[in-house]
């Protein structure tokens, strides 16, 4: 076995013992509250009476993001099989645990399932389109954007006259999950 390997494994050893005595850490905390019907209303008296007031339109958003999250899917189970994309696996996106934090308000606990799936959903929906953009249009953009999802940096330059000709190869490493032979020096950009 090499150096290099035994490194790797003893990182490895180390990794899971790590994991071990965060856990214990987790388990000694004691988490668990009952919330008596009085402490229930006196929560409501500590929360700010604008958060109160916005509340139904936060809340309300769930409708338009259930509706989001069914069009997901039937858009990648349809495109991404046509075009042969990788489909996204939704469980890698949306998360649920926090609410299990038995010390939380329940009000508080039914903040932590929305925002789960608000913000894991955007995830998701994110993933789709970064997929989605990589296969039809990879052209980066003139302007530098505040923003760029994990696929950007495998876009070709603004106004890269071998576009046609680099495409396939792009959708090809796409389809099979495959970067490493996408590299910015094989479309002429200079680091």
């Amino acid at each position: 076995m090499s150096k290099i390997n035994e490194i790797l494994q003893e990182m490895d050893e180390l990794k899971k013992k790590l994991r071990i005595e965060l856990d214990k850490k987790i388990e000694n905390k004691v988490f668990h509250k009952k919330w008596t019907f009085k402490e229930f209303i006196e929560y409501f008296k500590t929360i700010p009476l604008g958060t109160l007031l916005t509340s139904p339109i936060i809340y309300a958003m769930v409708i338009p993001v259930i509706i989001l999250d069914l069009f997901l899917w039937i858009y990648q189970n349809i495109n991404f099989r046509v075009y042969k994309i990788p489909l996204v696996k939704r469980n890698n996106y949306i998360f649920y645990d926090r609410q299990n934090l038995e010390y939380l308000h329940p009000i508080d606990k039914l903040g932590c399932v929305y925002c789960s799936y608000f913000n894991g959903l955007m995830a998701y929906s994110s993933e789709i389109a970064s997929r989605t953009e990589l296969y039809f249009c990879p052209i980066k953009h003139k302007k530098r954007l505040d923003y760029e999802h994990q696929y950007y940096k495998y876009f070709l330059p603004y106004g890269y006259d071998k576009y046609y000709e680099e495409l396939e190869n792009l959708r090809n490493n796409l389809r099979n999950y495959n970067f490493t032979d996408v590299k910015p020096e094989n479309y002429g950009i200079k680091k």
